[in-house]
């Protein structure tokens, strides 16, 4: 009993003394720090700053053949690019699956640690894998690197260490230049994670130029969120079929205001005896020719010729560009001359496409 009292005694001690948990040091450390100015703060901001773009230009001069092949690699492939990583550098992979996946190259991450588990399963032959360390050592990986030996599986690899076991086991090595990391101490992974992030988007950017990858394909994969929406056609929002405000040259002005005013976007279009847009009347074009005898007018004695138009296939953020620049509300949509709906700036902006 008189041992147990005497080690209660011992614990209630010591946790009363912040210096036996470390804790001290940590408050003394806090108290000695200098006080920092705005000035050194946005001076350190700054020099981290340049110097991971400092780290980038080295990376972009020092481009070579490897990333060529593994251009040729990836395209090359069946299946798809399994990209894994541990710590920071598996951050930065999930990211670069996700970039790979959404422009075109099927890819998605692989938890190092869960493949060791059964998750090596999720990688077939047909498949290459890219695996992010910037030692090139990092234990955790050598089964995903021995799976891939085993089943020749491509392997490319991404690191500091051109003589690491990673560098030394990958098909393709991509090594990166020995610049330091932005952290003072040299030891939190900064210059190293943003290095390795822009190289993921150099090779997604690439692919996607090779594949010819579309501003219609990238809405394929985007169909949700801003991003999505504004990729959208005009054909997608326009105005068609009965609420395409039309008239006929011949048109007495009295059925023109009638049509303007049932479709509600505030103009009609005019089209001639083969069906072709000729003109528009705007609600404006209306009220600046107010006169007793206007409704006995006809419509091509008021209306504008040679509308602004659009083609079918433009996305509505070329139309949301076009009108603003020549500060009109719609747009004709029109093939063969031959008018399909009218987009009202509205429509553009209700979907995102500002």
């Amino acid at each position: 009993m008189n041992e147990v009292a005497e080690l209660t005694t011992d614990l209630t001690s010591r946790l009363a003394d912040p210096a036996s948990t470390g804790q001290a040091s940590t408050d003394q450390a806090s108290l000695n720090a200098s006080p920092r100015s705005p000035a050194e703060d946005l001076a350190c901001a700054a020099r981290v700053l340049r110097t991971e773009a400092e780290a980038l230009t080295a990376l972009a001069d020092g481009l070579n053949g490897a990333f060529l092949q593994a251009l040729d690699l990836i395209t090359g492939i069946q299946g798809r690019v399994i990209v894994t990583g541990m710590g920071k550098s598996g951050h930065v992979a999930r990211k670069i699956a996700a970039t790979l996946a959404s422009t075109g190259t099927p890819a998605f991450f692989v938890h190092p640690g869960e493949a060791s588990h059964g998750d090596l399963g999720m990688i077939a032959k047909i498949d290459a894998v890219v695996a992010l360390s910037n030692s090139g050592d990092t234990h955790e990986l050598s089964d995903i690197i021995a799976y891939t030996r085993r089943f020749d599986i491509p392997l490319i690899g991404m690191t500091r260490k051109e003589s690491s076991a990673l560098a030394e086991q990958s098909d393709v090595a991509l090594i990166l230049p020995p610049v330091p990391e932005a952290c003072p101490l040299g030891l939190a992974p900064t210059t190293s994670t943003t290095m390795m992030l822009a190289l993921g988007d150099a090779l997604a950017v690439a692919l996607l130029e090779r594949r010819g990858f579309s501003a219609a394909d990238f809405r394929e994969f985007h169909p949700g969120g801003q991003l999505g929406r504004a990729l959208l056609k005009v054909t997608d929002v326009m105005h068609k079929g009965d609420g395409l405000p039309l008239c006929r040259l011949d048109s007495p002005l009295s059925d023109v205001i009638f049509e303007m005013t049932a479709k509600r976007l505030g103009c009609v279009g005019v089209t001639d005896e083969a069906g072709a847009l000729v003109g528009i009347i705007t609600d404006g074009d209306v009220r600046r020719h107010l006169a007793p005898e206007l409704l006995a007018e006809r419509a091509d004695s008021i209306m504008s010729p040679r509308p602004k138009t659009i083609r079918p296939k433009a996305l509505i953020v070329e139309a949301l560009r076009v009108m603003n620049e020549k500060q009109i509300t719609t747009l004709f949509v029109i093939e063969a001359d031959r008018p399909l709906g009218i987009v009202h700036i509205h429509d553009c902006l209700r979907m995102g496409a500002a």
